[in-house]
């Protein structure tokens, strides 16, 4: 198993980023997180996965630790391949995604382009009690700050905005307004 490697970036191609490490060029199918580190730095380290199929070999290169880790855990639910668990790993920050499977938000998902209704609510179904196992909430802090935020995205939704733009309007609100403020604030920023 390859689950690091350090070395110099001597391309970005759209297959990935070809690492030189001790004269081998290892070809990586990487976050954007970890490319732009990557092209960054003189010697990128990057955490891998390396996926064996019958025909080939692919590595798979994260920014960091918690990257990785979701992205195995994605490769556990039924019917999620890498490419697959790559897009979604790249399409936003882990936090997030941690979030929304534990609030049982398919949505967030769901906006992810090759992402349909059944597959989001399989990823959140059976993904929802390993992470909340991993990541006990004794006072149910993490469903009481989320629950808000996923009304007043789901009322930009209901408004015609895509979940994504509504996702990216409530990072500029006030976190401890209440959904009625924070949708009034997106609202205030788009107009």
């Amino acid at each position: 198993m390859i689950a690091r490697l350090r070395g110099r970036l001597v391309a970005n191609t759209p297959d990935g980023l070809v690492l030189d490490v001790g004269g081998v060029g290892y070809l990586v199918a990487a976050t954007p997180a970890a490319a732009r580190r990557a092209d960054r730095e003189d010697e990128a380290s990057l955490h891998t996965y390396l996926h064996v199929r019958e025909d080939a070999l692919q590595l798979y290169g994260f920014a960091d630790a918690s990257e990785r880790e979701l992205f195995v855990q994605l490769l556990s639910v039924n019917g999620i391949g890498p490419k697959v668990a790559l897009a979604i790993v790249s399409g936003s920050p882990v936090a997030e995604l941690r979030r929304a499977i534990t609030l049982e938000d398919s949505a967030r998902f769901q906006a992810i382009p090759g992402i349909g209704k059944k597959t989001a609510e399989r990823i959140v179904l059976e993904l929802k009690e390993k992470l909340a196992a991993a990541m006990p909430d004794p006072g149910g802090g993490l469903a009481a700050v989320g629950a808000p935020h996923v009304v007043a995205r789901d009322a930009l939704v209901e408004l015609g905005w895509s979940v994504v733009e509504a996702e990216r309007a409530l990072a500029e609100t006030d976190p401890e307004a209440a959904p009625e403020e924070r949708v009034r604030q997106a609202l205030k920023k788009a107009a």
